[in-house]
């Protein structure tokens, strides 16, 4: 028998309005009860919801309160396809253990209560298992609280896969949303790692967020043709921004770097001729090394891009580390090269 205290209601459209649907227990399919959610009424309870069926996907935590908008509860779409509840008691004790190597090895802490920041409480964002012991907790994958979510039940994790995560490193989610108006309107599309053929999910691009991290982004498939550099933030007409087209028809996500910088660039095909070493970014080329033609190069060390004109300007050419033995290596229609810029993930 379902819990009468046990109530929630999703809505289609903001603000409580369009089609509805109440529910009062765990449901592992909503998929034929409505076509999205863009607003949710808890009238009891606390929930977990998933953005796929059979409890997958993105979590959201809730619990009694109105959500008019789907960025009230931290969603990233108006997408939920399973709920399921659990039984919450204030008062109670918590306690668990986090490690940094999967199976519990490595360094271990013990958390009993709240932590917005377990970069600077544990010294180590990275999180390889982790045994619940009493209470029901939530992760985030940013400090204080923000992005992404595991909700996490009594019982041993013994690698970040059991509860859902991509990868151990808390905060290291890159995501990025492509959308097909202006605006960020019209048919979105998701993407949290390189894609060499976009094509097949959305015919044009208009508008592009990241959410977190840096990617390049390519007018061809295969990450060829143009190359377009785009970190966190809100592209909301980029075309007008970037003097881009609304093709986009493949992304490639940057990796995290802390390291340190080093590549170096020579004069002639094949790493021959005159060699110029860098470690830091060089707004012109021409001035630093009296000399602009780049036919090859080495990236040792993070990961670099460079520009066709001086002062970081003109067409991109994104650099990872390895060794290009002639311009057309990293895409480039001659070897002038005006700029060259580290990419920091500040």
């Amino acid at each position: 028998m379902a819990d009468p205290c046990l109530q929630i209601i999703f809505y289609e459209d903001r603000n409580f309005q369009g089609r509805s649907y109440e529910c009062d227990t765990d449901c592992a399919d909503m998929n034929p009860h409505f076509s999205r959610c863009n607003s949710i009424r808890v009238e009891g309870g606390c929930w977990v919801l998933y953005e796929r069926p059979n409890y997958s996907g993105y979590q959201y935590v809730l619990t009694r309160g109105e959500y008019p908008e789907y960025q009230h509860w931290m969603g990233y779409n108006d997408t939920i396809r399973s709920c399921r509840t659990f039984s919450y008691t204030s008062g109670g004790p918590y306690r668990m253990r986090i490690y940094d190597r999967p199976d519990f090895q490595g360094q271990m802490m013990e958390f009993t209560d709240d932590c917005e920041s377990v970069q600077d409480r544990f010294r180590s964002r990275d999180i390889y298992s982790c045994h619940i012991m009493e209470g029901y907790w939530t992760f985030y994958e940013h400090p204080t609280y923000k992005g992404r979510q595991y909700f996490m039940r009594p019982g041993e994790y013994r690698k970040f896969g059991d509860w859902g995560a991509m990868c151990a490193t808390t905060g290291s989610f890159r995501r990025i949303i492509f959308y097909e108006d202006r605006n960020f309107g019209g048919r979105h599309h998701e993407c949290m790692s390189d894609c060499a053929d976009l094509h097949s999910f959305f015919n044009r691009c208009h508008s592009i967020r990241v959410e977190s991290g840096c990617f390049m982004i390519y007018d061809r498939s295969n990450y060829m043709g143009h190359q377009y550099f785009l970190r966190r933030g809100e592209y909301s007409d980029y075309q007008h921004m970037m003097g881009m087209s609304d093709c986009v028809r493949s992304c490639r996500m940057i990796p995290m770097h802390h390291g340190s910088f080093r590549m170096r660039l020579y004069e002639r095909s094949d790493m021959g001729g005159q060699m110029m070493e860098l470690m830091d970014d060089c707004p012109n080329v021409m001035d630093r090394f009296h000399w602009s033609d780049i036919h090859s190069c080495n990236v040792m060390d993070g990961h670099w891009i460079m520009y066709d004109q001086a002062n970081y300007r003109g067409r991109m050419y994104y650099m990872r580390p390895g060794e290009y033995r002639r311009y057309s290596d990293w895409g480039g229609m001659s070897p002038r090269i005006g700029s060259i810029r580290r990419i920091m993930d500040l």
